[in-house]
């Protein structure tokens, strides 16, 4: 039998029950992680962004990232863990060097099921983890990802923006209050987020709502907080980043 070159297991799992306030500091592992929260909802951080992340959803975290977890309401987490030499051994090929947020499909939910089950043998085990890495292989991120700005400037105006819950201050009030002008504001978010900074400011509006659904607000309570004059227009923003309506994404 060929011996493996890592006394570490190349793939583990591991469950946790976090309660609503609980923080998760800065941190690292020496394996790639893929998070699921079966019930709750968890927010996690990178240098590179924020994901909000309702029971739909997962986060993969690769190996070496840093990254800080907030639990906003009561979660039963699922933490799957890949060993470096896993992920070369079994997706190779795929594109898994970064963090991201996905949409948790049905085959997805049932073979991270299948991975916590007491009666899975090794074998089962080992053909599980390499099923899930071929499902991550082909995302897209979620729309709960809020992409952050790199440089100083950028980031003091997320902060504005995002502290800014009523919208009451608008781009040039966000651009003074940053000590910047609006020309480079919007020469800014394009290139260090991939977002105009009206469709950054929008998605971030959004994020808040789904934060606020899945507290249990109303669609109605979940609009009137993240700044829409009408559920028909927060509807129709929803649709724009989403793809689907309030209803669907909760549902």
């Amino acid at each position: 039998m060929k011996r493996q070159s890592t006394s570490a297991p190349l793939f583990r799992t591991r469950q946790r029950a976090r309660q609503r306030g609980e923080t998760i500091g800065a941190h690292h592992h020496d394996e790639a992680q893929l998070i699921l929260a079966l019930s709750g909802t968890t927010q996690i951080y990178t240098d590179t962004g924020r994901w909000l992340v309702p029971p739909q959803l997962a986060v993969w975290i690769p190996a070496g990232i840093t990254h800080r977890l907030d639990v906003l309401s009561g979660a039963e987490m699922r933490l799957l863990h890949w060993h470096p030499e896993a992920i070369q051994r079994w997706a190779p090929n795929a594109n898994l060097d970064r963090e991201f947020a996905l949409r948790v499909s049905p085959l997805l939910r049932e073979l991270i099921h299948a991975a916590f089950a007491p009666n899975t043998d090794a074998d089962k085990q080992t053909l599980i983890a390499q099923l899930v890495l071929h499902e991550l292989s082909t995302v897209v991120d979620a729309p709960t990802y809020l992409p952050l700005p790199t440089s100083n400037v950028g980031r003091r105006v997320a902060h504005l923006a995002l502290s800014d819950t009523g919208l009451a201050l608008t781009t040039p009030d966000l651009a003074a209050g940053a000590a910047t002008s609006v020309r480079t504001l919007s020469r800014l978010f394009p290139a260090e987020t991939g977002l105009t900074f009206r469709a950054w400011r929008q998605r971030a509006r959004i994020v808040m709502a789904i934060d606020h659904l899945a507290r249990g607000k109303t669609i109605a309570q979940a609009a009137g907080l993240a700044g829409f004059s009408s559920t028909s227009a927060f509807s129709y923003a929803f649709r724009q980043v989403t793809g689907e309506t309030p209803s669907g994404f909760v549902g």
